[in-house]
């Protein structure tokens, strides 16, 4: 069978492009956060930055008008999402910036990849391939190169570092979580765990004192920009790419938020930044480069989700006919064929 595609870009590089756009906006967020989040309480300003991403949802987008809706049964998953990366994440990160400089913070949260890479590939078998496997150690290295030469030219409190590790730890959680989301309607996605985290962290920060009106917008702005629209990104490439390959991408964040750290007055590290630059590039490489196609099998299935009827995969019949994207319930018959494909919700098939 043939496989005709309604998109340009192949599928693995079209996730690539979408995850790297998220990972800047959220890199670019954590000096800010660090700027902002001083003096504030951990709890209030994970509120606010949660408050900002579910603004960020009523922004318009005449591309997520025909999606899925979230159900009644998302809801527990929802709930999960929210505690994990709106509350505990934000706040452990709020809590270690105060403690640590931005560099620093931002390059231990690399390490949130390699933790999502884990769960994608024990709860979804997403494959772990040696381009992938490269491409990961590429862009752990060079944050990890950055992260040495950081340490030596700064006085850092051990548990703001702890701290930033658990926040990744519970991001790693919330991305392995958010997996069976990606193909719902983000901008339902993203205000959801929004207003969760939003609600659940203004309940928890009133023991804490009330935030000043710069600290405020800052964190509302920095929260939309770096949380809202970035996961919006974010969720469209783990449509396309699965969980892992958007995780690793999406490690190029620290050291984009680290460049940003320096660029706003932070201590540098010296020769150490070209070599670490050098490397994450070859990962972004590996990763906008990569191609992925062979002869597989699709079992039957019944889902929903966004999709048009040139993708090679939606045969079923409307009357009147539907051009273009649309979303609802749909039964897939079982079909083999030979296309370039990522490891979305059509193609979660093993590899020997």
């Amino acid at each position: 069978m043939s496989h005709s595609s309604h998109v340009d870009m192949p599928p693995l590089q079209a996730g690539a492009w979408l995850a790297f756009v998220s990972a800047t906006l959220f890199g670019l967020s954590t000096p800010l956060l660090r700027r902002f989040g001083q003096g504030q309480g951990p709890f209030m300003t994970a509120g606010l930055l949660y408050a900002g991403a579910s603004m960020a949802s009523l922004l318009p987008s005449r591309r997520h008008t025909d999606e899925a809706s979230l159900r009644r049964r998302d809801v527990p998953r929802l709930i999960g999402v929210a505690a994990c990366g709106a509350v505990i994440a934000p706040a452990c990160l709020a809590w270690g910036l105060a403690r640590t400089s931005a560099v620093l913070g931002s390059l231990l949260l690399a390490s949130e990849a390699v933790f999502t890479v884990l769960l994608a590939r024990i709860f979804y078998r997403e494959p772990v391939g040696a381009r992938m496997t490269a491409a990961l150690a590429c862009i752990g290295g060079g944050s990890a190169l950055l992260l040495a030469g950081a340490g030596s030219v700064s006085t850092t409190s051990v548990l703001g570092c702890v701290a930033v590790v658990v926040a990744a730890v519970a991001w790693a959680a919330d991305n392995a979580l958010t997996r069976p989301l990606a193909d719902q309607n983000p901008q339902h996605v993203v205000a959801a765990k929004g207003a969760l985290g939003a609600a659940l962290s203004f309940v928890l920060a009133t023991t804490e004192h009330a935030p000043t009106l710069r600290a405020t917008v800052g964190l509302l702005v920095t929260g939309a920009l770096g949380y809202g629209v970035s996961l919006r990104f974010y969720l469209l490439a783990q449509r396309r790419v699965g969980a892992g390959r958007t995780a690793s991408i999406f490690a190029a964040a620290p050291f984009i938020g680290a460049v940003a750290a320096w660029g706003s007055g932070e201590p540098a590290v010296g020769g150490a930044t070209v070599a670490a630059g050098a490397l994450v590039a070859a990962g972004l490489y590996l990763h906008l480069s990569e191609r992925h196609g062979h002869a597989h099998a699709h079992v039957a299935m019944d889902h929903d989700h966004q999709h048009s009827h040139d993708d090679g995969h939606h045969q079923h019949v409307h009357d009147p006919p539907v051009a273009g994207a649309h979303s609802h319930p749909h039964h897939h018959e079982e079909m083999q064929h030979e296309h370039p494909h990522g490891p979305d919700v059509h193609h979660q098939h093993s590899h020997r």
